[in-house]
């Protein structure tokens, strides 16, 4: 038997759980973990306390969830920068290319919420969560690496882990350039310059033709 649909408990949401996790993400990109404060939220997300608090918990529980999902968009965008290209050299010059690209973007802080702001907050589980991010960034340019052996465009010695170390590492180094205000021009300049450089199987060889 079908029982009688009763009203909804409580008032529905004002407020768009996804779009206010967006406004949060710029919230504390632009002025850092330690500069926000809850009345920075509540104004700027567009949600009263009660709901923040209710919804997405304290600031600290709200900055984990922003981090995790901006460090899945950003993630997916990555991959596929360094996926979709054919040749591995214009593959690895496409993922730094888009952390130049991210860094710069119109409308936003310069830099990157994960490169430039979560790194100074003092928490065990945004360090652990750092750690993991920064390794899955290194395995995927691997997996690049070695589909770039399958296909012979490097030698089957190339030191595939360091140069993946080395890719991730420019990408940041980059990134921290966006933030202090280097344009966005001479990053991607200095992008392309650093995939020749990642390619060289080993000192004295000559970069990959483009």
């Amino acid at each position: 038997m079908f029982q009688n649909a009763g009203r909804p408990r409580g008032r529905p949401r004002s407020f768009d759980e996804t779009e206010a996790v967006k406004k949060a993400t710029q919230i504390f990109w632009s002025k850092g973990y330690d500069g926000v404060t809850i009345d920075d939220l509540v104004a700027g997300m567009g949600v009263g306390k009660p709901s923040l608090y209710s919804v997405f918990g304290d600031k600290r529980t709200l900055f984990l969830r922003v981090l995790k999902a901006y460090a899945e968009a950003k993630g997916a965008l990555a991959a596929q920068a360094l996926f979709s290209p054919r040749t591995l050299r214009d593959s690895i010059a496409g993922f730094l290319k888009y952390a130049v690209e991210s860094a710069t973007e119109k409308g936003s802080a310069p830099g990157c919420l994960i490169v430039c702001i979560a790194p100074l907050v003092d928490d065990a589980e945004v360090r652990q969560f750092l750690k993991d991010a920064a390794a899955g960034g290194v395995a995927l340019v691997e997996r690049r690496f070695r589909d770039g052996i399958i296909a012979e465009e490097i030698p089957s010695d190339f030191p595939v882990t360091v140069r993946a170390i080395q890719v991730t590492d420019f990408a940041r180094g980059l990134t921290m350039r966006a933030r202090l205000g280097t344009p966005r021009k001479t990053l991607l300049r200095d992008a392309e310059e650093a995939a020749d450089l990642v390619l060289l199987s080993r000192r004295g060889d000559a970069a990959p033709e483009r």
